[in-house]
């Protein structure tokens, strides 16, 4: 039996923890947050204790930890864990700084304990799908990618302030998702933005309308946008276009009954929220990391994925800044 602690009891920590009691041969064993009563409810949902997270990294009964805090908490914790020797699943973006984030590969690989980043959209059913007859050749070379993201609502005011901005914090899961399909690395970033939903947005230093084309150097495309508000709900496409034909997952609906009248067609509307819409891919991805855990295999994506990904992020900020493609 594998024991976890969570440190971070909020909504991604409870959603990791319900992973966890999903997932054979591991269990939630000690929970930590900066707010008390989080810790509490989901210690009594769980049947873990509740300690401080310098305890619970300390504890030596704790064999993983997942890290579910504010994002600017994760360098401290990913040291301390490392160096106390523990497995360690951590949110993404790892930091907002890609130089911090090599400070933590370097502790991750200075102690050789394993690293997990929690890109969870690599482990949805339709993404892995495209990614599989990708790679088993079924539409030739791969020369455009397309990836829609968009929010139903913008996030609070408060939040935006601190995200570290729309590259960084929404549009990360897409940069992931272009290295996850495409065959090469980008090289060249270019991106464009507008603050058209909300104007306190722009006014906080970021923008809620964005789009940004990605170039590998042997010519591939990635098209990534990215909205703050989608009016029909959380809106999740990707298609791959390919020398010998398309891939495209649509978005998930509440149901799959489609009603057909003289006024045309109409189908039940998509999920509204991340967590519904992404709820399994959670789950597969705690899943990985307790299995790789378990047989002591590599783990991915790694905390260079995460790096990756946020190289890319820092290349697109800079790009909206001088309105110039950056080269990676």
């Amino acid at each position: 039996m594998i024991n976890v602690g969570i440190l971070g009891c909020g909504r991604i920590g409870q959603v990791h923890a319900r992973s966890i009691s999903q997932v054979g041969g591991a269990k939630v064993l000690a929970v930590a947050d900066a707010f008390p009563a989080a810790a509490q409810n989901l210690a009594a949902s769980t049947g873990a204790v509740v300690q401080s997270a310098d305890d619970l990294i300390a504890n030596p009964d704790v064999q993983a930890v997942v890290i579910g805090t504010p994002t600017d908490t994760h360098y401290d914790l990913i040291h301390a864990a490392a160096q106390a020797g523990k497995a360690i699943f951590c949110e993404k973006p790892v930091d907002m700084s890609s130089e911090r984030i090599r400070e933590c590969m370097a502790i991750v690989a200075a102690n050789d304990v394993p690293f997990m980043t929690g890109f969870n959209r690599r482990f949805d059913k339709n993404f892995a799908n495209i990614r599989s007859r990708i790679q088993a050749g079924n539409i030739g070379a791969v020369e455009i990618v397309t990836i829609l993201s968009r929010d139903p609502n913008p996030p609070p005011i408060s939040y935006i302030k601190s995200s570290g901005g729309i590259f960084r914090d929404m549009m990360i899961h897409d940069f992931d998702m272009a290295r996850f399909l495409l065959n090469e690395e980008p090289v060249m970033v270019f991106a464009v933005g507008s603050a058209l939903v909300d104007p306190e947005i722009g006014k906080a230093g970021d923008v809620d309308t964005a789009a940004v084309t990605l170039t590998t150097a042997s010519g591939q495309i990635c098209q990534i946008s990215n909205s703050r508000r989608a009016t029909y709900g959380y809106d999740q496409r990707v298609e791959v276009h390919g020398s010998l034909g398309m891939l495209r997952a649509a978005n998930v609906l509440e149901d799959t009954v489609e009603i057909g009248t003289a006024a045309g067609f109409e189908t039940a509307p998509t999920l509204n929220f991340f967590l519904e819409r992404y709820e399994a891919a959670y789950l597969g991805e705690m899943a990985a990391f307790i299995t790789a855990l378990a047989h002591g295999a590599p783990m991915s994506p790694t905390i260079e994925d995460g790096l990756r990904a946020q190289l890319i992020a820092d290349a697109a900020a800079k790009s909206l800044l001088t309105g110039a493609p950056v080269m990676l």
